[in-house]
Protein backbone atom coordinates (compact mmCIF):
# COMPACT_ATOMS: atom_id res chain seq x y z
CA UNK A 1 0.00 0.00 0.00
CA UNK A 2 1.37 3.41 -0.98
CA UNK A 3 1.16 5.95 1.83
CA UNK A 4 -0.82 9.13 1.25
CA UNK A 5 1.81 11.80 0.50
CA UNK A 6 -0.21 14.31 2.54
CA UNK A 7 0.46 12.31 5.73
CA UNK A 8 4.18 11.68 5.10
CA UNK A 9 6.42 13.05 7.84
CA UNK A 10 9.79 11.43 7.13
CA UNK A 11 11.62 9.75 4.27
CA UNK A 12 14.16 7.00 4.96
CA UNK A 13 16.96 7.01 2.37
CA UNK A 14 19.47 4.16 2.25
CA UNK A 15 22.10 2.72 -0.11
CA UNK A 16 22.59 -0.96 -0.93
CA UNK A 17 25.57 -2.88 -2.31
CA UNK A 18 25.54 -6.58 -3.20
CA UNK A 19 28.25 -8.99 -4.35
CA UNK A 20 26.17 -10.28 -7.23
CA UNK A 21 23.32 -9.45 -9.58
CA UNK A 22 20.04 -8.88 -7.72
CA UNK A 23 16.61 -7.48 -8.58
CA UNK A 24 14.20 -5.10 -6.84
CA UNK A 25 11.94 -7.92 -5.69
CA UNK A 26 14.93 -9.60 -3.99
CA UNK A 27 15.65 -6.42 -1.99
CA UNK A 28 12.02 -5.90 -0.90
CA UNK A 29 11.74 -9.56 0.08
CA UNK A 30 14.95 -9.39 2.12
CA UNK A 31 13.76 -6.27 3.98
CA UNK A 32 10.42 -7.82 4.93
CA UNK A 33 11.91 -11.25 5.69
CA UNK A 34 14.93 -10.22 7.75
CA UNK A 35 13.21 -7.50 9.81
CA UNK A 36 10.18 -9.70 10.66
CA UNK A 37 10.00 -10.13 14.44
CA UNK A 38 13.13 -8.01 14.94
CA UNK A 39 11.34 -4.89 16.24
CA UNK A 40 8.23 -6.39 17.78
CA UNK A 41 4.60 -6.23 16.65
CA UNK A 42 4.39 -2.40 16.88
CA UNK A 43 7.07 -1.88 14.23
CA UNK A 44 6.38 -4.90 12.02
CA UNK A 45 6.66 -3.65 8.44
CA UNK A 46 3.70 -5.62 7.11
CA UNK A 47 1.42 -4.31 9.87
CA UNK A 48 2.70 -0.76 9.37
CA UNK A 49 1.85 -0.93 5.66
CA UNK A 50 -1.61 -2.35 6.34
CA UNK A 51 -2.31 0.56 8.70
CA UNK A 52 -0.92 3.05 6.16
CA UNK A 53 1.78 4.24 8.56
CA UNK A 54 4.54 3.48 6.06
CA UNK A 55 4.41 3.62 2.30
CA UNK A 56 5.80 1.46 -0.45
CA UNK A 57 9.47 0.50 -0.45
CA UNK A 58 11.04 1.99 -3.59
CA UNK A 59 14.25 0.45 -4.93
CA UNK A 60 16.55 1.70 -7.73
CA UNK A 61 19.31 -0.74 -8.78
CA UNK A 62 22.21 -0.80 -11.20
CA UNK A 63 24.31 -3.89 -11.99
CA UNK A 64 27.86 -3.70 -13.31
CA UNK A 65 30.72 -6.21 -13.48
CA UNK A 66 28.67 -8.80 -11.62
CA UNK A 67 27.87 -6.51 -8.68
CA UNK A 68 24.83 -4.42 -7.81
CA UNK A 69 24.31 -1.13 -6.06
CA UNK A 70 21.45 1.30 -5.66
CA UNK A 71 19.13 3.25 -3.36
CA UNK A 72 16.18 2.42 -1.14
CA UNK A 73 13.52 4.94 -0.03
CA UNK A 74 10.61 4.48 2.36
CA UNK A 75 8.09 7.21 3.35
CA UNK A 76 6.65 7.04 6.88
CA UNK A 77 4.14 8.84 9.08
CA UNK A 78 5.71 7.40 12.24
CA UNK A 79 7.25 9.68 14.83
CA UNK A 80 10.95 10.55 14.65
CA UNK A 81 12.14 7.88 17.09
CA UNK A 82 10.19 5.07 15.43
CA UNK A 83 11.42 6.15 12.00
CA UNK A 84 15.12 6.11 12.92
CA UNK A 85 14.69 2.68 14.60
CA UNK A 86 13.19 1.38 11.37
CA UNK A 87 16.06 2.94 9.36
CA UNK A 88 18.61 1.32 11.67
CA UNK A 89 16.89 -2.05 11.21
CA UNK A 90 17.63 -1.87 7.48
CA UNK A 91 21.33 -2.08 8.32
CA UNK A 92 20.87 -5.48 9.98
CA UNK A 93 20.21 -7.06 6.56
CA UNK A 94 23.30 -8.97 5.39
CA UNK A 95 22.01 -11.03 2.44
CA UNK A 96 19.77 -10.33 -0.53
CA UNK A 97 18.72 -13.47 -2.38
CA UNK A 98 21.86 -15.61 -2.75
CA UNK A 99 24.24 -12.65 -2.45
CA UNK A 100 26.07 -11.05 0.43
CA UNK A 101 24.85 -7.47 0.81
CA UNK A 102 25.17 -4.36 2.96
CA UNK A 103 22.58 -1.65 3.48
CA UNK A 104 23.48 1.74 4.96
CA UNK A 105 20.89 4.26 6.12
CA UNK A 106 22.18 7.55 4.68
CA UNK A 107 19.50 9.98 5.80
CA UNK A 108 16.14 10.40 7.51
CA UNK A 109 14.68 13.48 5.83
CA UNK A 110 11.98 15.58 7.47
CA UNK A 111 9.63 15.97 4.49
CA UNK A 112 7.77 18.84 6.14
CA UNK A 113 10.97 20.92 6.33
CA UNK A 114 11.60 20.36 2.61
CA UNK A 115 8.03 21.39 1.84
CA UNK A 116 8.37 24.51 3.96
CA UNK A 117 11.49 25.46 1.97
CA UNK A 118 9.54 25.01 -1.27
CA UNK A 119 6.74 27.19 0.06
CA UNK A 120 9.21 29.90 1.12
CA UNK A 121 11.01 29.88 -2.26
CA UNK A 122 7.75 30.06 -4.16
CA UNK A 123 6.50 32.85 -1.90
CA UNK A 124 9.70 34.83 -2.60
CA UNK A 125 9.17 34.52 -6.36
CA UNK A 126 5.54 35.60 -6.08
CA UNK A 127 6.53 38.56 -3.88
CA UNK A 128 9.20 39.66 -6.36
CA UNK A 129 6.63 39.49 -9.14
CA UNK A 130 4.21 41.63 -7.14
CA UNK A 131 6.96 44.16 -6.37
CA UNK A 132 8.03 44.33 -10.03
CA UNK A 133 4.44 44.93 -11.12
CA UNK A 134 4.14 47.61 -8.44
CA UNK A 135 7.24 49.37 -9.78
CA UNK A 136 5.75 49.51 -13.27
CA UNK A 137 2.39 50.77 -12.04
CA UNK A 138 3.98 53.32 -9.73
CA UNK A 139 6.43 54.69 -12.28
CA UNK A 140 5.87 57.77 -14.35
CA UNK A 141 4.58 57.60 -17.91
CA UNK A 142 7.95 58.89 -19.13
CA UNK A 143 9.79 56.07 -17.30
CA UNK A 144 7.48 53.45 -18.76
CA UNK A 145 7.93 54.80 -22.28
CA UNK A 146 11.71 55.00 -21.79
CA UNK A 147 11.81 51.39 -20.57
CA UNK A 148 9.80 50.26 -23.59
CA UNK A 149 12.34 51.92 -25.90
CA UNK A 150 15.19 50.17 -24.06
CA UNK A 151 13.52 46.78 -24.52
CA UNK A 152 13.19 47.52 -28.23
CA UNK A 153 16.89 48.48 -28.40
CA UNK A 154 18.17 45.30 -26.75
CA UNK A 155 19.26 42.62 -29.23
CA UNK A 156 20.18 38.93 -29.12
CA UNK A 157 23.76 38.67 -30.39
CA UNK A 158 25.54 35.61 -31.76
CA UNK A 159 24.51 31.92 -31.94
CA UNK A 160 23.97 31.86 -28.15
CA UNK A 161 21.61 34.89 -28.47
CA UNK A 162 23.41 36.86 -25.77
CA UNK A 163 21.48 39.97 -24.59
CA UNK A 164 23.35 43.01 -25.91
CA UNK A 165 23.13 46.69 -26.82
CA UNK A 166 22.65 47.72 -30.46
CA UNK A 167 26.25 49.00 -30.80
CA UNK A 168 27.97 45.82 -29.67
CA UNK A 169 29.05 44.75 -33.15
CA UNK A 170 30.61 48.04 -34.31
CA UNK A 171 32.20 49.37 -31.10
CA UNK A 172 35.96 49.18 -30.58
CA UNK A 173 35.42 48.85 -26.82
CA UNK A 174 32.81 46.68 -25.10
CA UNK A 175 31.45 46.18 -21.59
CA UNK A 176 30.72 42.63 -20.41
CA UNK A 177 28.03 42.29 -17.71
CA UNK A 178 26.30 39.40 -15.98
CA UNK A 179 22.69 39.37 -17.19
CA UNK A 180 19.91 40.86 -19.30
CA UNK A 181 18.77 43.30 -16.62
CA UNK A 182 22.29 44.70 -16.38
CA UNK A 183 22.16 45.38 -20.14
CA UNK A 184 18.81 47.12 -19.75
CA UNK A 185 20.07 49.34 -16.93
CA UNK A 186 23.10 50.48 -18.96
CA UNK A 187 20.89 51.11 -21.99
CA UNK A 188 18.81 53.35 -19.75
CA UNK A 189 21.85 55.63 -19.41
CA UNK A 190 22.82 55.53 -23.09
CA UNK A 191 25.53 52.85 -22.85
CA UNK A 192 24.92 50.64 -25.90
CA UNK A 193 28.20 48.72 -26.34
CA UNK A 194 27.31 46.15 -23.67
CA UNK A 195 26.79 42.37 -23.72
CA UNK A 196 25.74 39.84 -21.05
CA UNK A 197 27.30 36.44 -20.36
CA UNK A 198 24.11 35.13 -18.73
CA UNK A 199 25.83 33.12 -15.95
CA UNK A 200 29.18 31.53 -15.10
CA UNK A 201 29.62 29.63 -18.39
CA UNK A 202 31.26 32.03 -20.85
CA UNK A 203 29.54 31.97 -24.28
CA UNK A 204 31.92 31.59 -27.24
CA UNK A 205 30.41 34.71 -28.79
CA UNK A 206 31.57 36.82 -25.83
CA UNK A 207 34.97 35.09 -25.65
CA UNK A 208 35.60 35.88 -29.34
CA UNK A 209 34.57 39.53 -28.91
CA UNK A 210 37.01 40.02 -26.02
CA UNK A 211 39.89 38.94 -28.27
CA UNK A 212 39.12 41.73 -30.75
CA UNK A 213 37.87 44.62 -28.59
CA UNK A 214 39.07 46.56 -25.55
CA UNK A 215 36.98 44.84 -22.89
CA UNK A 216 35.78 46.01 -19.48
CA UNK A 217 34.19 43.45 -17.17
CA UNK A 218 31.49 45.21 -15.10
CA UNK A 219 30.02 42.93 -12.42
CA UNK A 220 27.97 43.05 -9.20
CA UNK A 221 29.59 43.93 -5.90
CA UNK A 222 28.59 40.64 -4.28
CA UNK A 223 29.95 37.08 -4.08
CA UNK A 224 28.24 36.10 -7.35
CA UNK A 225 29.93 38.96 -9.18
CA UNK A 226 33.28 37.92 -7.73
CA UNK A 227 32.89 34.35 -9.07
CA UNK A 228 31.82 35.50 -12.54
CA UNK A 229 34.73 37.95 -12.67
CA UNK A 230 37.17 35.20 -11.70
CA UNK A 231 35.91 33.02 -14.55
CA UNK A 232 36.07 35.91 -17.04
CA UNK A 233 39.68 36.66 -16.11
CA UNK A 234 40.59 33.00 -16.58
CA UNK A 235 38.72 32.36 -19.84
CA UNK A 236 38.43 35.68 -21.71
CA UNK A 237 40.73 38.54 -22.76
CA UNK A 238 39.67 41.17 -20.21
CA UNK A 239 41.48 44.54 -20.25
CA UNK A 240 39.77 46.37 -17.38
CA UNK A 241 37.72 45.49 -14.30
CA UNK A 242 34.87 47.50 -12.83
CA UNK A 243 32.65 46.56 -9.85
CA UNK A 244 29.34 47.88 -8.59
CA UNK A 245 29.51 49.20 -5.00
CA UNK A 246 29.75 46.47 -2.36
CA UNK A 247 26.54 44.37 -2.05
CA UNK A 248 24.94 46.38 -4.91
CA UNK A 249 23.98 45.01 -8.33
CA UNK A 250 24.66 46.55 -11.74
CA UNK A 251 21.01 46.14 -12.70
CA UNK A 252 19.75 48.46 -9.93
CA UNK A 253 22.39 51.15 -9.38
CA UNK A 254 21.60 54.70 -10.61
CA UNK A 255 23.40 56.55 -13.39
CA UNK A 256 25.82 58.36 -11.08
CA UNK A 257 27.12 55.10 -9.59
CA UNK A 258 27.29 53.40 -13.02
CA UNK A 259 29.45 56.21 -14.42
CA UNK A 260 31.60 56.36 -11.29
CA UNK A 261 32.23 52.59 -11.36
CA UNK A 262 33.21 52.65 -15.04
CA UNK A 263 35.44 55.70 -14.54
CA UNK A 264 37.27 53.97 -11.67
CA UNK A 265 38.00 50.78 -13.61
CA UNK A 266 41.43 49.25 -13.07
CA UNK A 267 43.64 47.17 -15.38
CA UNK A 268 42.66 43.51 -15.32
CA UNK A 269 46.24 42.40 -14.61
CA UNK A 270 46.32 44.68 -11.58
CA UNK A 271 43.08 43.19 -10.24
CA UNK A 272 44.28 39.63 -10.90
CA UNK A 273 47.51 40.24 -9.01
CA UNK A 274 45.67 41.85 -6.09
CA UNK A 275 43.43 38.80 -5.66
CA UNK A 276 45.89 36.12 -6.86
CA UNK A 277 43.86 35.08 -9.91
CA UNK A 278 45.49 33.17 -12.78
CA UNK A 279 44.68 35.13 -15.93
CA UNK A 280 43.98 34.09 -19.51
CA UNK A 281 47.35 33.94 -21.30
CA UNK A 282 46.60 34.86 -24.92
CA UNK A 283 47.41 38.57 -24.53
CA UNK A 284 50.96 37.69 -23.55
CA UNK A 285 51.67 36.42 -27.09
CA UNK A 286 52.07 40.02 -28.29
CA UNK A 287 55.41 40.55 -26.59
CA UNK A 288 56.81 37.20 -27.70
CA UNK A 289 56.14 38.09 -31.35
CA UNK A 290 57.80 41.47 -30.94
CA UNK A 291 60.97 40.18 -29.23
CA UNK A 292 61.76 36.85 -30.89
CA UNK A 293 63.86 38.51 -33.60
CA UNK A 294 65.72 40.96 -31.37
CA UNK A 295 69.49 40.86 -31.55
CA UNK A 296 71.58 40.32 -28.45
CA UNK A 297 73.06 43.60 -27.18
CA UNK A 298 76.81 44.02 -27.45
CA UNK A 299 78.81 43.31 -24.32
CA UNK A 300 80.30 46.35 -22.65
CA UNK A 301 83.80 46.73 -21.30
CA UNK A 302 84.31 46.31 -17.57
CA UNK A 303 85.07 49.99 -17.03
CA UNK A 304 82.02 51.30 -18.85
CA UNK A 305 79.88 48.64 -17.17
CA UNK A 306 81.18 49.72 -13.78
CA UNK A 307 80.40 53.37 -14.45
CA UNK A 308 76.89 52.51 -15.64
CA UNK A 309 76.32 50.33 -12.58
CA UNK A 310 77.24 53.18 -10.27
CA UNK A 311 75.03 55.60 -12.19
CA UNK A 312 72.13 53.13 -12.20
CA UNK A 313 72.40 52.66 -8.47
CA UNK A 314 72.07 56.38 -7.90
CA UNK A 315 69.07 56.59 -10.19
CA UNK A 316 67.42 53.65 -8.46
CA UNK A 317 67.65 55.48 -5.12
CA UNK A 318 65.96 58.50 -6.67
CA UNK A 319 63.24 56.29 -8.13
CA UNK A 320 62.64 54.63 -4.77
CA UNK A 321 62.24 58.08 -3.24
CA UNK A 322 59.53 58.87 -5.81
CA UNK A 323 57.98 55.44 -5.20
CA UNK A 324 57.78 56.16 -1.47
CA UNK A 325 56.01 59.45 -2.22
CA UNK A 326 53.26 57.75 -4.28
CA UNK A 327 53.00 54.63 -2.08
CA UNK A 328 49.37 53.95 -1.14
CA UNK A 329 48.01 56.56 -3.58
CA UNK A 330 47.59 54.32 -6.66
CA UNK A 331 49.40 57.02 -8.68
CA UNK A 332 52.01 56.80 -11.44
CA UNK A 333 54.78 59.32 -12.13
CA UNK A 334 56.02 59.68 -15.72
CA UNK A 335 59.59 60.92 -16.29
CA UNK A 336 61.48 62.07 -19.41
CA UNK A 337 65.04 61.07 -20.39
CA UNK A 338 66.46 63.69 -17.98
CA UNK A 339 64.33 62.25 -15.14
CA UNK A 340 62.12 65.32 -15.07
CA UNK A 341 58.50 64.72 -14.14
CA UNK A 342 56.17 64.91 -17.14
CA UNK A 343 52.97 64.27 -15.22
CA UNK A 344 51.39 62.30 -12.37
CA UNK A 345 48.33 60.19 -13.20
CA UNK A 346 46.09 57.51 -11.62
CA UNK A 347 47.44 53.96 -12.16
CA UNK A 348 44.23 52.98 -13.98
CA UNK A 349 45.14 55.45 -16.76
CA UNK A 350 48.77 54.30 -17.09
CA UNK A 351 48.46 51.90 -20.04
CA UNK A 352 46.36 54.36 -22.06
CA UNK A 353 48.82 57.18 -21.34
CA UNK A 354 51.81 55.07 -22.43
CA UNK A 355 50.10 54.11 -25.69
CA UNK A 356 49.60 57.73 -26.76
CA UNK A 357 52.85 59.27 -25.40
CA UNK A 358 56.25 59.37 -27.15
CA UNK A 359 58.76 60.93 -24.75
CA UNK A 360 58.35 58.84 -21.60
CA UNK A 361 61.66 57.33 -20.46
CA UNK A 362 60.77 56.08 -16.95
CA UNK A 363 57.59 55.07 -15.14
CA UNK A 364 57.42 54.96 -11.32
CA UNK A 365 54.07 53.75 -10.00
CA UNK A 366 52.28 52.39 -6.95
CA UNK A 367 51.33 49.03 -8.38
CA UNK A 368 52.30 45.63 -9.75
CA UNK A 369 54.39 45.27 -12.91
CA UNK A 370 52.44 43.06 -15.33
CA UNK A 371 53.20 41.40 -18.65
CA UNK A 372 50.86 43.76 -20.49
CA UNK A 373 52.55 46.84 -19.02
CA UNK A 374 55.99 45.54 -20.07
CA UNK A 375 54.73 44.78 -23.58
CA UNK A 376 53.45 48.34 -23.99
CA UNK A 377 56.62 49.83 -22.46
CA UNK A 378 58.74 47.82 -24.91
CA UNK A 379 56.69 49.00 -27.91
CA UNK A 380 56.82 52.66 -26.76
CA UNK A 381 60.59 52.63 -26.01
CA UNK A 382 60.18 53.16 -22.27
CA UNK A 383 63.55 52.32 -20.68
CA UNK A 384 62.72 51.80 -16.99
CA UNK A 385 59.68 50.59 -15.03
CA UNK A 386 59.70 50.99 -11.23
CA UNK A 387 56.90 49.36 -9.22
CA UNK A 388 56.03 47.77 -5.91
CA UNK A 389 56.58 44.19 -7.10
CA UNK A 390 56.68 41.93 -10.16
CA UNK A 391 53.49 40.23 -11.27
CA UNK A 392 52.91 37.12 -13.39
CA UNK A 393 55.45 37.95 -16.13
CA UNK A 394 56.20 35.22 -18.65
CA UNK A 395 58.91 37.03 -20.63
CA UNK A 396 60.70 40.23 -19.69
CA UNK A 397 61.94 42.45 -22.57
CA UNK A 398 65.67 43.16 -22.60
CA UNK A 399 65.06 46.76 -23.61
CA UNK A 400 63.14 47.59 -20.40
CA UNK A 401 64.86 47.75 -17.01
CA UNK A 402 62.62 46.58 -14.20
CA UNK A 403 63.11 47.82 -10.61
CA UNK A 404 60.90 46.64 -7.75
CA UNK A 405 60.72 47.51 -4.09
CA UNK A 406 59.51 44.06 -3.07
CA UNK A 407 61.54 41.09 -4.25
Amino acid sequence: MVIDPATTKYMIKATIRADGVIEKSDVVGAIFGQTEGLLGDELDLRELQRSARVGRIEVELESKNGKSQGTITLPTSLDKVETVILAAAFESIDRVGPCKATIEAEEVEDVRVARRKQVIERAKKLLNKVLEEGKVEGGSIADNVRQAVQIEEIINFGPERCPAGPNIEKSDAIIVVEGRRDVLNLLRYGIKNVIAVGGTNLPKTVADLTKERITTAFVDGDRGGELILKELLQTADIDFVSRAPQTREVEEIPQKLVMKALKNKIPAEQYAEMYNIEMHKSKQDTFSKNTNNEKEPKKESKSSSSKKSSSSKGKSDDYFSILDDVSGSLKAVLLDKKDKEIKKIPVRELTDELKKSKNIETVVFDGIITQRLLDIAHNKNVKTIVGMKMGNVVKKPKSVKVVTKKK
